[in-house]
């Protein structure tokens, strides 16, 4: 991208999106940073100088809408990138429909949402749309219904996008990260009743470092599906 491009970014606060942040502020692009409040937003906008936030609640997708429509949304999008999610792990015979709803929310239809919002600009610039998956996106496990079906959907959502925005010149990737080391995969282990130890597993600047790949990948040629496993023992 020869201009400063301007990436929309979700789940900025921690784990693979600080990654990615923190990798694209470094040089010099511009930063729209998503936060579900205004304190929050305050924070991310200290950590990261320059860049723009914009605040609305993604389990709360029915009122984004209007939370957009009383703040400025960015005139260029060249990349909206989707990486907040949440998880809560449970069997089938105990989740609730709460339960079910949150992570559907956060994980499915708030990013269905935000890519409407910026489809118009995304457009206008061939830009690109990043959805952070997860390993849970493709197969489903014993005490992880929900949170996979969101990812089910997820996959779902980017592949049709994908086939809808080709002619458009918007590309349209899904990352696929097995267990990653940061905040949710301790909650993961917590719910799981087993020790942590962030060494095991993937680095989120490992993570960042693939989806920056396929941000910065020649306009001839587009990732569709990228899957990223732990490594062997460091």
């Amino acid at each position: 991208m020869a201009h400063m491009a301007t990436h929309v970014i979700t789940g900025a606060g921690s784990g693979i999106g600080a990654a990615v942040a923190r990798r694209l502020h470094a040089r010099g692009d511009e930063l729209v940073l998503h936060a579900r409040d205004a304190g929050r937003a305050k924070e991310l906008a200290a950590e990261f100088p320059g860049a723009r936030t914009l605040v609305g609640d993604l389990a709360d997708p029915d009122r984004l809408s209007w939370a957009f429509s009383h703040q400025s949304l960015p005139e260029t999008v060249d990349s909206l990138l989707h990486i907040a999610g949440v998880v809560d792990l449970g069997p089938v015979g105990e989740l609730t429909p709460k339960t079910w709803r949150h992570q559907l929310n956060v994980n499915l239809v708030a990013p269905a949402e935000l890519t409407r919002h910026f489809l118009p600009q995304l457009r206008t610039s061939r830009g690109h749309v990043v959805f952070v998956n997860s390993g849970a996106g493709l197969s489903a496990h014993a005490d992880w219904s929900a949170y996979a079906a969101s990812k089910h959907g997820l996959k779902a959502l980017a592949d049709s996008l994908r086939h809808e925005e080709h002619g458009n010149g918007v590309r349209v990737t899904s990352v696929y990260p097995g267990r990653t080391a940061g905040p949710m995969q301790a909650k993961v282990h917590r719910q799981e009743g087993k020790d942590y130890d962030p060494g095991r597993w993937i680095d989120p600047e490992s993570v960042a470092t693939t989806i920056v790949m396929a941000l910065d990948l020649p306009r001839d040629a587009e990732i569709n599906d990228l899957t990223v496993r732990p490594g062997g023992t460091p």
